[in-house]
């Protein structure tokens, strides 16, 4: 037997909103509890190991019995539906992640609770059924695109082609991801894999740009049948070894040396099946032979096969300048990092603040990278390449569009019962823009619900968003919206809006020094960077001064803000306005700088521990090297705001000290402890 590794994390809104303090369960195959887990701040559990099969089994394709462990997970938080997963596959020696996508709860549902299952199917390697896959391997039938275009988005049919089932939007590059650790084994050498890979891009690439099924009626790019296209299994583990190859190849294809249209890249296992393509198992031993992932390729494939890069990749706000930046790196590809990562903090606290988007990239700029690419699974070397880039923009465009639809329905104003009105196709109006707007903040937390385009006029894309919204809540879908419709699209966004996280002010941490008024004064509806680190700076302020009310660091000038600004200046003899000028933006400055390290900070409200960053983490090594200096038995600490091992021999340490169970986690007790004994 062998040994796997698998993390989980729980996020909502295509994981623009990472779910902290959700309980995970994993249970083994006779049904015991193996963990119970408590998810982070970023939404993420610690790592758990997990036994497998020897690793050697899954290098057979006559292997006898498993060749990799099962387990099932169970995630669940008030107010979103339970998630059970079964059938987690873990191969020994393999690191995965289960993305666990949470979906709030309808409004009337908030008491009673549902529960979705989902099973995880063998990979489609082991599978004896035919593939029948057709399509153009020269692009020369039905319609094609202009362009290859890597899509933001692909929408995925859950079945065959004719079946009634459901449509699913999923971001290209975890598709691909999907698709890879559904098909094949992750134990497989690299070459194999990406080789493998490679022709998955190219497969997905091919049906987009001919428009296989578009051309044909249908409204998606492609199906989960491997009987047609390729496996894609909703809510399974994916490897980190093929999600690293991903991510890095995800915008290269195959085609015919002289051709631009991806190549049609056939597959099969090579073994129970066998087609005119590439054989998954057979790619095994060209790899131990040490062939290269395009001589694999050109052995099942035409010789004048290549391998491109495209850069053009849809949804993308910047293109990857085309070097890698670091330390030393000047520039608006250093500035684009800066501004996307500042604003992707306000969703993920772990990601320390970058002080100014200079476009230099100096220590504070890599040390943001560096947390940034712990949180999510890349290689934390604080370098931006390809991978790292295309992560921060795919992110970044995901939590500013979900700050865009906040903002639309602040201006929509939703009342407190659904407009009378019955809308159809070819309705008009204001009542329609609701209805859209409605729609797409559904959609953001609903896969199976595509997006419309808010123009207030019910056209067939708001008909089939509509007829989605429908078949998916039990309703006639007729795509007509009565007062039944109007009530289940209430009672999701309700259930969507109470979800919504009320930020716990931020640990306090050292401000830029002398960080610099903007050059405008920041009052009421003001918006940006500017006002989130008034706000930090109000709220740290706050957690020592009960004078100074907490409010949320949203980046957004609203009541709260303006209510505290007065209170600071009442506090502080500066004149009364509410408005945050150079004078007052001076002294909020300088009162908060004067906290330094002794600043309290209350319990973040979950479990910090081994994997854990962020600035919770720097608290507690600040805490912990404060101790170390009185009390030899606790060691010092590197304060980088990653609990590692070394952080946590000095947890252990202070809990044995002061009479804690020393299990190395900071709960609610240790965390007390040490910020009343620093």
């Amino acid at each position: 037997m062998g040994t796997g590794t698998l993390h989980l994390e729980t996020t909502a809104a295509d994981g623009a909103m990472p779910v902290a303090g959700a309980r995970v369960v994993v249970t083994g195959p006779d049904g015991g509890t193996l963990y119970d887990l408590i998810t982070d701040a970023e939404g993420r559990t610690r790592a758990v190991s997990l036994t497998a099969p020897d690793r050697a089994l899954s290098l057979s394709p006559g292997a006898e019995g498993p060749v990799y462990g099962s387990y099932d997970v169970t995630a669940s938080k008030p107010g979103y539906i339970t998630e059970v997963i079964r059938g987690t596959q873990i191969y020994d020696g393999v690191t995965s992640t289960l993305p666990l996508n949470l979906i709030p709860l309808p409004a009337s549902y908030r008491n009673a609770g549902l529960v979705r299952t989902a099973e995880t199917p063998p990979p489609a390697v082991q599978s004896a059924q035919p593939r029948d896959q057709q399509g153009d391997t020269a692009a020369a039938a039905g319609r094609v695109l202009r362009d290859v275009v890597i899509p933001e988005y692909i929408t995925v049919h859950l079945g065959p082609p004719n079946a009634s089932a459901r449509n699913v939007r999923v971001r290209f590059a975890d598709y691909i991801k999907n698709v890879a650790s559904s098909e094949i084994y992750a134990t497989w050498p690299e070459a194999a894999l990406e080789a493998n890979i490679d022709a998955e891009i190219t497969f997905a690439l091919n049906r987009i740009y001919t428009e296989w099924y578009r051309a044909r009626g249908y409204d998606f790019d492609i199906t989960n049948s491997t009987a047609y296209d390729q496996a894609f299994v909703e809510n399974r583990n994916i490897f980190d070894n093929i999600g690293g190859i991903v991510d890095n190849v995800f915008n290269q294809y195959a085609r015919r040396q002289g051709r631009r249209d991806p190549y049609f890249t056939q597959f099969c296992n090579g073994t129970t099946v066998t087609c005119p393509g590439l054989s998954q198992w057979g790619t095994v031993p060209l790899a131990e032979q040490g062939l290269n992932p395009l001589q694999i390729l050109r052995y099942y494939y035409p010789k004048d096969l290549e391998l491109v890069t495209t850069d053009n990749i849809a949804g993308v706000p910047a293109s990857y300048p085309g070097s890698a930046l670091s330390q030393g790196s000047q520039g608006d590809g250093v500035r684009t990092i800066q501004q996307q990562l500042n604003r992707i903090r306000a969703d993920y606290p772990a990601i320390p603040q970058i002080s100014s988007s200079d476009g230099v990239y100096g220590p504070e700029t890599a040390n943001a990278v560096k947390t940034f690419q712990s949180v999510f699974g890349l290689t934390p070397d604080g370098v931006v390449g390809s991978a790292t880039w295309y992560k921060i923009s795919s992110l970044y465009t995901a939590v500013t569009r979900l700050a865009e639809l906040d903002s639309e329905g602040e201006r929509i104003g939703l009342g407190a019962a659904p407009p009378a009105a019955v809308l159809r196709t070819g309705t008009r109006g204001g009542d329609v823009a609701e209805l859209q707007f409605i729609l797409n903040r559904i959609s953001a937390y609903y896969p199976a619900v595509p997006t419309v385009i808010q123009d207030s006029v019910f056209g067939p894309t708001t008909a089939k968003s509509v007829q989605a919204f429908q078949g998916l809540f039990g309703l006639t879908a007729d795509g007509v919206v009565g007062p039944g419709t109007w009530n289940a699209l209430y009672d999701a966004y309700r259930g969507i809006e109470d979800t919504q996280p009320a930020p716990a002010p931020p640990a306090p941490t050292p401000p830029a020094p002398g960080a610099a008024y903007p050059g405008y004064a920041l009052q009421s509806g003001a918006r940006g960077e500017s006002v989130r680190l008034m706000q930090q700076y109000l709220n740290a302020l706050s957690a020592v001064n009960a004078a100074l009310p907490a409010l949320t660091a949203d980046g957004s000038f609203g009541p709260a803000t303006r209510n505290a600004v007065l209170a600071f200046q009442r506090l502080y003899g500066l004149t009364q306005d509410g408005v945050i000028g150079s004078a007052t933006w001076a002294r909020i400055v300088a009162a908060y700088q004067s906290l330094g390290q002794n600043a309290s900070a209350p319990y973040p409200g979950y479990y910090i521990s081994s994997g854990s960053v962020g600035d919770y983490v720097r608290l507690i090594q600040r805490a912990l090297n404060t101790l170390s200096a009185q009390f030899s038995s606790i060691p010092a600490v590197t304060v980088d705001g990653v609990f590692g091992p070394g952080t946590r021999s000095a947890v252990v340490a202070f809990q044995r000290l002061v009479g804690l169970l020393p299990d190395g986690v900071v709960g609610e007790q240790t965390w007390n402890q040490l910020m009343e004994n620093r």
